[in-house]
């Protein structure tokens, strides 16, 4: 298994769609910020949201497993082999988020039970 490197590329907010169902106040995701590296593999990094881990981490297992050593889906969605690009599911505020399949190793960090 290998480190999947997460790139947050853009957080986004509909305006006309958060007016309608959003509280008073709302704005884009104070969570992720652009620009944010996180790396995982099989577990949630440490300060990537519930949420966003919850929507991508099947992509992230994917390319953690060599999966999109190709392209993802044949080639009609994304063009760059071993990349995802994927989002969270917060319809008011998604945040972008861009998986990328790296060479550095993965292990378990457990301790065997005795």
């Amino acid at each position: 298994m290998k480190k999947v490197k997460i790139t947050v590329l853009k957080t986004t907010f509909d305006a006309e769609l958060a007016a309608q169902y959003g509280t008073e106040g709302l704005t884009a995701c104070p969570m992720m910020k652009e620009g944010q590296v996180f790396y995982a593999d099989y577990a949630k990094p440490e300060g990537l949201c519930d949420e966003a881990w919850k929507a991508i981490y099947q992509y992230v297992f994917a390319l953690a497993h060599g999966v999109g050593k190709d392209v993802f889906y044949f080639g009609d969605w994304i063009k760059e082999p071993g990349v995802a690009i994927c989002s969270c599911n917060d319809g008011l505020r998604p945040v972008i988020f861009k998986l990328e399949a790296t060479e550095q190793g993965s292990a378990l960090d457990y301790t065997p039970v005795r």
